[in-house]
């Protein structure tokens, strides 16, 4: 297919499903270039700095690719001087402006419902995305997580997304509601009391996926505007849109899975590859078969993080060599010399 007639299919409001399976429906820009605006920045610049189209912006019929979306996340935040930029977007984000998952949470009968449908339908509204619902106890976690791995900053998408999530919690059961926690995989902000007075509860970082916590009770609370017959045919109408759920190429994946992994230590390959579904052998012989070896695996990763974890001034030193999986902060400084040719404290005041 050629690039032009790709460009025509998106104009006609299809999915280009050649581009990398991991698209994001554009809805989940809708007033992003306005919030641009608003903070002082320039939409016009950061969309063009991200390659995403203007047109495309809001349409709920049209696909962005993640990764340029992540990129236009970061960008506006960098653009407007705003660093919790993510944060604020999303916590104005109301489900009707996010498409089809977003009225699939509204249409769904109960709270309960729609939480369920959240957490297994929007892989198909973003795809190469890991949504999942976890019971431990009474609590319950609603996870999120990017499972491609080229996709290295992405600490504001993870903050919109968390916002749109506990927005949909607001609509069941009042603007007052709070989760119990919330986490995310990234780094502690600069200002990140802000997340606490955005979510009204205690936010933790550098954790394995992102997730809103809240309790086991009120998921029997009946949806304002609940309708079972809209529900399903909105399901069929995003699973036909999307086609899958995507899927990043297996080196990716396996990055994706170290990076979930480096804050407890240095990953085992065989948790890996259990999260993966493959055997150990079968895991190191795929990663052969692209030239590399589980070690060099987690080097790049390693190596990717660190570059952009060392230019966040007020995190120690110390504290990014643990949530690289080093357990001392000579044996992360060897490395980054190594990986960057100076010292992390030369490049942190270079």
């Amino acid at each position: 297919m050629t690039g032009k007639s790709m460009r025509n299919r998106q104009k006609r409001g299809e999915i280009c499903r050649e581009n990398g399976q991991r698209n994001v429906l554009a809805a989940a820009a809708s007033g992003v270039a306005d919030f641009i605006h608003r903070h002082g920045g320039d939409a016009d610049r950061v969309l063009g700095l991200a390659g995403v189209p203007d047109h495309a912006i809001g349409d709920p019929l049209l696909a962005l690719d993640l990764g340029d979306y992540c990129a236009m996340m970061e960008l506006a935040a960098a653009e407007t001087g705003h660093d919790n930029f993510g944060l604020w977007f999303g916590q104005q984000f109301q489900p009707r402006a996010l498409g089809l998952i977003g009225e699939i949470a509204l249409a769904s009968p109960t709270l309960g419902a729609a939480v369920e449908n959240l957490a297994s339908l929007f892989p198909f509204h973003q795809q190469a995305t890991e949504t999942r619902l976890v019971r431990e106890g009474g609590l319950l976690r609603l996870e999120y997580r990017i499972l491609d791995g080229r996709i290295v900053e992405r600490r504001q998408d993870a903050e919109l997304t968390m916002g749109m999530f506990a927005n949909v919690f607001r609509t069941g059961l009042g603007s007052g509601w709070a989760p119990e926690e919330v986490h995310f995989e990234h780094l502690r902000p600069l200002d990140w009391r802000q997340h606490q007075q955005a979510f009204d509860a205690p936010v933790h970082f550098g954790q394995r996926t992102n997730c809103v916590v809240f309790r086991d009770a009120h998921l029997d609370r009946r949806m304002p505007m609940g309708d079972l017959a809209r529900l399903t045919g909105l399901r069929d109408r995003l699973m036909a849109l999307a086609g899958s759920t995507g899927a990043a190429p297996f080196i990716e994946r396996v990055r994706a899975e170290i990076r979930s992994r480096l804050a407890d230590g240095y990953p085992h390959v065989e948790d890996v590859a259990e999260a993966l579904g493959v055997a150990r052998w079968t895991l190191q012989r795929r990663l052969g078969d692209s030239g590399i070896s589980f070690s060099e695996a987690v080097e790049g990763v390693r190596r990717d993080l660190a570059g952009l974890y060392v230019r966040q001034r007020h995190i120690p030193l110390s504290d990014v060599a643990d949530l690289l999986g080093y357990s001392e902060l000579s044996a992360f400084s060897r490395a980054f010399r190594r990986w960057f040719g100076v010292a992390p404290i030369t490049w942190r005041e270079g």
